[in-house]
């Protein structure tokens, strides 16, 4: 294993097989849980962009994204050979299981940590386990709440701080005894009357008082979503 991968999708709805995934962050770490890299981008559900007021994301703002297909390499790039991470961890997986399903990728089965069975026994005194109140009870400060990054960000630092404190579930799973699964790979997706690959869309999040030591998202758009 190369280290973890923590994720984070906004989505249409709560069901990975009705609804769709309209915004996409990944942050990977490794073994020492120290940040290499981010990506992140809006994706066009093609359809109706659901609940604005849960994730603040409008039908205008996905004009222009990419479609999944069109990131769907990259995402495979930086999930590959990764323990996958997050907050209710079996459901962003959910949702990407289905993305991929759909474009005719099946992915892989890899080893998954879930920050929010990890704060079940580390937080009992949160007065809830979504990450919002996991943050709060950890003392992680201000993040911006149902934006991908911004989520996927506030699961590093929660993650981060379990290890601190001596939570013995942190850690690399061990590599499984069956024979290593070939990762597919899927060549880059154009974008229509391009020859480059499809521009990625970051959207504009609101910066706050994060803890020290932690940055916020930063305001770009269109930007190639790597940092």
């Amino acid at each position: 294993m190369n280290g973890y991968a923590v994720v984070d999708v906004e989505a249409t709805g709560r069901s990975p097989w009705r609804h769709r995934v309209v915004e996409v962050a990944v942050v990977q770490l490794d073994a020492g849980l120290r940040t290499e890299r981010e990506f992140t981008t809006l994706v066009d559900p093609a359809g109706p962009v659901g609940p604005t007021h849960v994730h603040g994301i409008a039908q205008d703002d996905v004009e222009g994204a990419p479609r999944f297909r069109q990131i769907a390499p990259r995402l495979l790039e930086l999930l590959a050979g990764r323990v996958l991470v997050g907050h209710h961890v079996t459901c962003d997986r959910a949702f990407l299981e289905r993305e991929f399903a759909r474009i005719g990728v099946a992915l892989p089965p890899v080893p998954l940590l879930c920050t929010m069975r990890i704060a079940r026994r580390m937080l009992p005194e949160a007065g809830g386990f979504g990450l919002s109140a996991c943050v709060e009870a950890a003392g992680l400060g201000w993040f911006p709440a149902h934006t991908a990054l911004g989520d996927a960000q506030a699961t590093v630092e929660l993650l981060r701080h379990c290890r601190r404190t001596g939570c013995p579930d942190v850690r690399l799973p061990a590599p499984p005894a069956a024979p290593v699964v070939p990762w597919p790979r899927l060549g880059p997706a154009r974008s229509a009357g391009s020859r480059g690959e499809a521009p990625l869309l970051r959207r504009v999040a609101p910066l706050g008082p994060w803890p020290a030591g932690v940055e916020g998202p930063r305001a770009l758009i269109g930007s190639a979503g790597y940092e």
